[in-house]
């Protein structure tokens, strides 16, 4: 293995130590491991393009799956998404931070490269005080679930660092995955909306949301 930093969490020296390595190395184009609400996420810096192909290469994933983008604050979506229907907004207000991802249309000034997006991004708040935290400094990630292609998601640093470890830079230990499942994926680009993937937001928490805008969403994953 070659990673070059470790990071544990528990106490707030720590965390401070350890979200200070995971943002310089961001900024630097490198690769991160970080904890979410969901999984680990390996990490890299939404603009740098170099920085998103690499991440591509560590997952084994080509060009045709673009990562999602972490953002640490629910405002930050209209700086990444244009159109977004009101319905939209009442599921990020609902369930952000959280398990929720939303596919939007990018805002076509955006200078990025994450891959074959077909004009979209997909944008989640993720309810974690270490990845927010790594957020507020960075601005946003483009973060993917810490696993090579075709292997199950880490939910704990050793399993993200037995996968990815010669990729990424710094790893930080948040403890074991409170989650450990992946996001529920929205897709807001339609006007009725579709559920692309079911994961820690069922359809009847979703639908509960949505009853004052007569929206009813299926799952189509």
């Amino acid at each position: 293995m070659s990673v070059v930093d470790r990071h544990a969490t528990s106490t707030e020296e720590e965390r401070e130590a350890a979200v200070t390595a995971a943002a310089g190395a961001v900024r630097r184009g490198e690769l991160v491991v970080i904890p979410t609400d969901t999984v680990y996420g390996i990490a890299a810096d939404a603009f740098s393009h170099d920085a998103v192909r690499r991440l591509l290469e560590a997952k084994g994933r080509g060009r045709d799956m673009p990562p999602p983008v972490l953002v640490s604050a629910a405002t930050t979506l209209d700086a990444l998404a244009e159109g977004v229907p009101p319905w939209a907004r009442t599921l990020v207000e609902r369930f952000w931070p959280g398990p929720l991802t939303l596919v939007c249309r990018q805002q076509p000034s955006l200078m990025w490269d994450l891959g074959e997006t077909r004009g979209t991004v997909a944008v989640r708040m993720p309810d974690d005080e270490v990845a927010l935290a790594v957020l507020e400094r960075t601005g946003p990630l483009a973060v993917s679930s810490a696993n090579t292609t075709g292997r199950p998601a880490a939910t704990d640093v050793d399993a993200a660092v037995a996968m990815l470890g010669d990729a990424v830079a710094v790893v930080v230990d948040g403890g074991t995955s409170p989650g450990g499942e992946a996001s529920t994926i929205v897709d807001v680009t339609v006007p009725e909306g579709r559920v692309l993937r079911l994961g820690a937001l069922s359809l009847e928490e979703l639908n509960a949301a949505l009853e004052d805008h007569g929206v009813v969403l299926a799952d189509q994953g």
